[in-house]
């Protein structure tokens, strides 16, 4: 069930749709996950410093459209993807300009979203 604080936090996500944020990351392509080592990350994937997510830590966020591995990437928020049963939202993040569609974006994300019930918000 979602509470009145999950509507909240899931509203200011919403919020950063289209807005430009950099993203730290710290499992970039290609990384495997620190505890579940059959889980490979097919996109960079990071934190957005400054904005606190729904677990207590940094906002989490995907880039896509870089297709490198790097450290740090700054782009436009093209999405937040809602979690219906966890706490967590993570956002997606692309280059300036680029544009995913929302099928896409479900594809690319995948390989960690496949395990909670989740929508994809593109405006």
């Amino acid at each position: 069930m979602t509470t009145k604080a999950q509507l909240d936090y899931c509203q200011n996500c919403r919020l950063l749709i289209g807005q430009r944020v950099t993203v730290t990351v710290t499992r970039p392509l290609g990384s495997v996950h620190p505890k579940h080592s059959d889980l490979r990350y097919y996109v960079n994937y990071g934190h957005v410093k400054g904005f606190v997510g729904g677990d207590g830590d940094w906002q989490d966020a995907y880039v896509l459209g870089v297709e490198q591995p790097v450290q740090s990437f700054t782009g436009r928020v093209i999405a937040v993807v809602v979690r219906r049963n966890d706490v967590e939202t993570k956002l997606v993040v692309a280059p300036e300009g680029a544009h995913f569609p929302k099928r896409q974006i479900a594809r690319t994300v995948h390989f960690q979203e496949k395990y909670f019930d989740h929508i994809i918000l593109t405006e």
